[in-house]
């Protein structure tokens, strides 16, 4: 084999297992702009759309080598309710416990090596979000969506409880 030759094999090899080894995650939001209760601001929307995806992202690192999860969030009710009076140049979100915890709907598709091996769609919610240990520091303003979230990716993908997702 020349040496050329045997440098294309081993990059064509080198290229096929990373892909193999791969794991991902795809996240897209379904007219966001219509979801039950999202920012009234376009940038802080954007901002927290970006916040979600790169969450689902980092719960999928956990998947099994090979497995890719597509997800599409299509509503989203954030814990608590904006309060558009006091509100400054970010949202301000006032928790009262009383039917304000968070819900998301979503469909997903889990494929191993390309074939589909879960396709579903999901209902979270977390009633109790206000009286739960939250492993998410108080300053993150997603800390109780994303252990809702947390916590339906671990029921679901049978990963471990809480892993570590933190930035």
């Amino acid at each position: 084999m020349t040496t050329k030759t045997t440098r294309t094999f081993i990059a064509g090899l080198a290229l096929l297992a990373s892909t193999a080894a791969w794991a991902g995650t795809e996240v897209h939001f379904t007219k966001p702009e219509q979801f039950t209760d999202l920012s009234f601001d376009q940038m802080e929307r954007e901002k927290v759309l970006k916040d979600f995806a790169a969450h689902f992202e980092k719960l999928g690192e956990s998947l099994k080598p090979g497995q890719t999860l597509k997800i599409d969030v299509t509503d989203l009710d954030m814990a608590g309710r904006e309060n558009p009076a006091m509100r400054s140049t970010q949202d301000f979100r006032v928790m009262t416990g009383q039917a304000d915890w968070p819900r998301m709907r979503l469909h997903y598709v889990l494929e191993q090596d390309g074939k589909v091996i879960a396709n579903a769609d999901a209902a979270l919610s977390d009633m109790s979000y206000l009286t739960r240990i939250n492993r998410y520091s108080s300053g993150d303003k997603l800390r109780y969506e994303k252990q809702m979230i947390d916590d339906w990716f671990a029921d679901t993908f049978k990963t471990q409880k809480n892993p570590s997702v933190r930035k």
